[in-house]
């Protein structure tokens, strides 16, 4: 235990309404799929909604003048990236903030470009809006995943108005280089696309030696055709409080992202203002914290899958999401699989590529050996 925070307690979310815990109510299956982790958020968030809950008054709220602070504040810390306040635009999640992308650039049955195997949302969000979908495969060579800039060349048309990045990437988990960033925004620059740079997993990076850099921040060019989604949701464990932000420098690329919300798009709720300034201002030793302990997960998982019969895993560098390759096993429905032995994994063709699974190691360290052990024993008795 340290400082009020003990990663290794075991908090009983069945019965909350946890999508993630409840989708196996009554059954024994231990629930690594769903990206939220089973750790209390930071004592400091938590002390802040309980203020704000003691007021009484759950009135329309506008986005908090400290709040902002406190982001501009953040990324100038941690990403030694200058934001003016005017560029935050403030949504009610991450997600609403693709589709919103999608719509705010280029017009119907322009294209929309994508590396796979990626956030299911990132797939969905184009046809939704009347774009297509271009999808560019990751390359995977020597035990890590990376662009194929190549294809990407191969895949752009003078239709494509739209690079979706994911950055650090779900589900790989890698942390693109300054040179991957360099070569994207060089692409985007001379095909004329904007970037929408999903960087929720940005306060999650894992190796010590590695990190995140906000493409948008690499030169005032490259920034004046980037959207950049962010939000504490990920880092700070405070999903069900539906909080994000976009940041964006050009004031044009600003206007269409704002008239795309239009009044489709519903304000952030007052408790995700909330535990969002005090994740940004007060959470950063619990952050620190997490990182250390999210490694040692991140550690395990690689050694138990070693010794699993027809899996492989690439290093995970950002993010609490393990991406298992499960070909080689021969088994047709490895969720299904899995299941059966007690441990819920996400499917990889829910990422545009079948053969995998995700694993969500955000838990404590005993409730993961022990999945894990579930999975070991179930392929050795298969």
């Amino acid at each position: 235990m340290t400082k009020g925070w003990n990663f290794d307690e075991i908090i009983d979310r069945r019965g909350t309404a946890s999508e993630k815990w409840d989708k196996y109510r009554d059954r024994d299956v231990i629930p690594l799929w769903v990206a939220d982790m089973d750790f209390r958020s930071p004592p400091a968030v938590i002390d802040a909604l309980h203020e704000r809950v003691s007021h009484g008054v759950f009135g329309y709220t506008a986005p908090p003048e400290g709040l902002t602070r406190a982001v501009i504040d953040a990324l100038r810390s941690e990403f030694g990236w200058q934001v003016s306040d005017e560029w935050l635009t403030w949504l009610p999640g991450l997600v609403t903030g693709l589709n919103v992308c999608c719509r705010a650039v280029g017009e119907a049955r322009d294209e929309v470009i994508t590396f796979t195997p990626v956030y299911p949302p990132f797939m969905s969000a184009p046809p939704l809006a009347d774009r297509a979908l271009v999808k560019v495969p990751l390359r995977y060579a020597e035990g890590l995943w990376g662009l194929d800039l190549e294809a990407l060349e191969r895949a752009v048309t003078p239709r494509s108005r739209l690079l979706l990045l994911c950055s650090p990437h779900n589900p790989v988990g890698r942390v693109w280089t300054l040179q991957e960033l360099r070569s994207l925004a060089d692409f985007a620059r001379r095909h004329e696309l904007v970037i929408c740079s999903d960087e929720i997993h940005a306060g999650l990076v894992l190796d010590e030696q590695l990190r995140h850099l906000p493409i948008a921040a690499l030169d005032p060019k490259t920034g004046g055709r980037t959207i950049t989604l962010l939000a504490p949701s990920k880092t700070f464990n405070v999903p069900g409080l539906g909080c994000s932000f976009a940041v964006i420098a050009d004031a044009g690329l600003r206007r269409s992202f704002r008239k795309a919300m239009g009044r489709i798009v519903p304000h952030v709720n007052l408790l995700g203002y909330t535990a969002a300034e005090a994740a940004y201002r007060y959470g950063e030793p619990w952050r620190r914290e997490l990182l250390v302990y999210l490694r040692g997960n991140r550690d395990l998982v690689e050694r138990e899958v070693a010794r699993m019969p027809g899996l492989s895993v690439a290093r995970v560098e950002a993010t609490y999401l393990s991406w298992i390759d499960v070909r080689e096993t021969g088994i047709e429905d490895p969720v299904g699989f899995f299941e059966q032995a007690g441990v819920g994994l996400s499917g990889g063709a829910d990422f545009g590529l079948p053969g995998f699974v995700r694993l969500n190691f955000g838990c404590p360290r005993s409730l993961l050996a022990e999945a894990l052990r579930r999975m070991r024993e179930a392929l050795r008795t298969d």
